[in-house]
């Protein structure tokens, strides 16, 4: 069970803990067996077998067979020889003798044509799920144990990358096949086979490469980096070395009570204890002191730090957590008291050590401004578009005195000139309700090289040289999943001034790795003036041109091989530079600064208008972006032509990013 937050002091008609000290760990206890001689044959296997006959193996020692655990990893999912993450659904019986899968597979489908579609379906799943696994981990034996800042976020990337690509296979297979299903454990256990890891060695205390507030929204990435490596229970633990048999102690906790279990003190958390869950064949029990409640009960006369991970509620996405690394705690105290099943559960106080950069208390901040906007400290507008957006965007200075930015027109899209040259004769599809994936009939899913762009929750799948979304001709409904960005952004923005880069852009809300951020809005010019013209020119800090030269990014699945590997989405598929202005006209993307090492990228999209096909230029989230971090993307550099090159040296402008990529300037 996960722990709940509950209130900050201890009940005054609490149990007496040393009723229940006395419990011996399980392994203490000697076997017993049924007597002879009714009783069936004992069979004792080692835990990676080999197994008798009628025997198979249980997770976590299902992997090959002869193949040793990972030492002092206490038997859990960092063995990269393990087996395959699986569903607990009994598995088909083996083939006879000289058959093999598919042949069998097709005599069983005699006789019924939709078994045998269902087939096909699973061993083109297969075939795909195959080719996604080709790709080189890139992780040496050293990083695997111990990481880094660089290799968590290469871990994590590559992660979702995976996790998006079979997520839209699945979404283009309609379900049929269930090979892809849960496609987040599907991807972690592609990582732990090839090897794609890192902080495989358990610890107590901080994680290298692991800052207090990242985010992430999927319990198998706190286990890919060494976080939490318990894919279900919220207790971690570990032996002591020094301790008589391997006594353990808790190092980390996922508590995922979310805000209706707040706690008035954000450095305080009271955390509820494993076990005693009522489940469809059982009532609800009392807790017992063992594995993780004991660990706990032992960190708390140790004093050793407990890393504490809090679960909430994902606000664009309700069905889904996010989490939030908050930082080193230590158990203060614990306690006995009855829960409202009317079972006893242990109950676990503790506080986080002092010194560190606050995470919780920033969630907390912003559920208090959702609710009431004037509470902002620094607001100066509660809605800087005065209403051309559904969801208001604050504008706040905490720094100095300054009431605002420039004054300038604030639209929500790109306008043209007429007869623009980018502008091309374009007709919609012929979808009723929604696109649906698979479709060969659908002309927009066809442009797009036959996938749709976007999985199901709308998170951009890859990026691709052009993405072609439903238009205003298209029959299908305004929510169909093809009209990202036309449907337009779903996040709480803020823009808010920075102590030394002017006006900038962040968010209230965590943002996932491919989100839709927002459009760059603004007016369609011809080309850059000259310097000397002025508004226009390079001089224009509200400028956005296609044409510069961007920093490449692999944020794609790998599926091809190191050697053979070509990222295609580098190479975007526009006729002309697009260059866009919104000095005088535009929206909240104006206010992004540049970075080095950008959190945030932009992809070119076109859709239909009036039969013609209009160019959009749309930015998406990189990597899981925290609340109030702020959002940025590569200026590019200017094409390194004649002309241009005389003008560099004079555009170049002090970069104050703080990136350890930074290279000191931008245009």
């Amino acid at each position: 069970m996960e722990g709940e937050v509950a209130g900050n002091t201890v009940p005054p008609n609490s149990f007496d803990k040393s009723k229940v000290l006395d419990v011996k760990p399980l392994r203490s206890l000697l076997p017993v067996f049924p007597e002879a001689p009714n009783a069936p044959p004992f069979v004792c296997a080692p835990p990676n077998g080999p197994f008798p006959t009628g025997f198979s193996p249980f997770i976590p020692f299902s992997g090959p067979q002869g193949s040793p655990l990972t030492p002092g990893l206490n038997q859990n999912l960092f063995n990269s020889t393990a087996m395959p993450i699986r569903s607990f659904r009994a598995e088909p019986p083996p083939a006879s003798n000289g058959e093999n899968v598919q042949t069998r597979n097709k005599r069983k489908s005699v006789g019924s044509s939709s078994v045998k579609k269902k087939v096909k379906r699973s061993n083109d799943s297969e075939l795909a799920l195959a080719a996604l696994t080709n790709f080189k981990p890139g992780i040496s034996a050293a990083e695997k144990d111990d990481g880094n800042r660089e290799l968590v976020e290469n871990v994590l990337m590559r992660f979702e990358a995976l996790r998006r690509k079979l997520s839209q296979m699945e979404d283009a297979k309609e379900s049929h096949s269930e090979i892809f299903k849960r496609a987040n454990l599907k991807a972690g256990n592609i990582m732990f086979t090839k090897g794609v890891r890192t902080n495989g060695k358990k610890r107590i205390g901080v994680v290298p490469g692991i800052e207090i507030g990242d985010i992430f929204f999927f319990r198998m990435e706190l286990i890919l980096i060494g976080l939490h490596s318990q894919s279900m229970a919220g207790i971690d633990f570990m032996p002591m070395k020094a301790d008589i048999e391997g006594e353990r102690v808790a190092i980390s906790i996922v508590s995922s009570g979310g805000y209706e279990d707040d706690a008035e003190d954000p450095d305080v958390l009271v955390y509820t204890g494993q076990g005693g869950n009522a489940s469809a064949d059982k009532e609800a029990s009392d807790q017992k002191l063992v594995r993780g409640n004991l660990a706990l009960e032992r960190s708390l006369h140790r004093a050793n730090e407990v890393r504490v991970i809090r679960g909430f509620k994902d606000a664009t996405h309700q069905t889904s957590k996010v989490y939030v690394y908050d930082g080193l705690y230590k158990v203060q105290e614990s306690w006995m008291e009855k829960g409202k099943t009317g079972c006893n559960m242990f109950k676990y106080k503790l506080v986080r050590l002092p010194g560190q950069t606050g995470a919780f208390s920033t969630w907390k901040s912003i559920r208090k401004w959702k609710a009431d906007p004037s509470s902002r400290d620094g607001l100066i507008l509660p809605d800087l578009t005065s209403g051309a957006e559904s969801i208001p965007v604050s504008l706040v200075n905490e720094v100095d005195d300054e009431k605002g930015p420039a004054y300038f027109t604030y639209v929500s899209t790109v306008k043209y000139p007429k007869s623009f040259k980018l502008v091309q004769p374009s007709y919609g599809c012929n979808c009723r309700d929604a696109c649906q994936a698979g479709n060969s009939n659908c002309s927009c899913i066809q442009k797009n090289g036959g996938d749709f762009p976007y999985i199901t929750t709308g998170i951009l799948a890859c990026r691709m040289p052009m993405i072609f979304e439903c238009g205003s001709s298209c029959p299908c409904f305004r929510n169909c999943k093809n009209r990202v960005l036309q449907t337009g952004f779903k996040v709480h923005f803020e823009v808010f001034k920075t102590r030394d880069k002017g006006w900038g852009l962040r968010s209230w809300d965590p943002i996932r790795a491919g989100t839709f951020i927002c459009e760059y809005a603004g007016e369609v010019i011809e080309k850059i003036k000259e310097k000397a013209d002025g508004d226009d020119g390079e001089n224009n800090d509200y400028v956005l041109n296609t044409n510069r030269v961007y920093e490449s990014f692999e944020w794609n699945h790998e599926t091809e091989s190191a050697e053979e590997r070509s990222d295609t989405s580098e190479k975007f598929d526009i006729p002309s530079p697009l260059i866009i202005s919104s000095k005088n006209s535009g929206n909240i993307a104006r206010f992004m600064n540049h970075s080095c090492s950008a959190n945030v990228f932009w992809q070119p999209i076109m859709y239909e208008h009036n039969n013609e096909a209009f160019l959009h230029i749309a930015f998406f989230a990189k990597k899981h972006i925290p609340p109030m971090m702020e959002l940025t993307y590569d200026y590019g550099i200017p094409q390194s032509d004649e002309t241009e090159s005389n003008n560099m040296e004079h555009g170049k402008k002090k970069c104050l990013c703080g990136s350890p990529k930074c290279r000191g300037y931008f245009y």
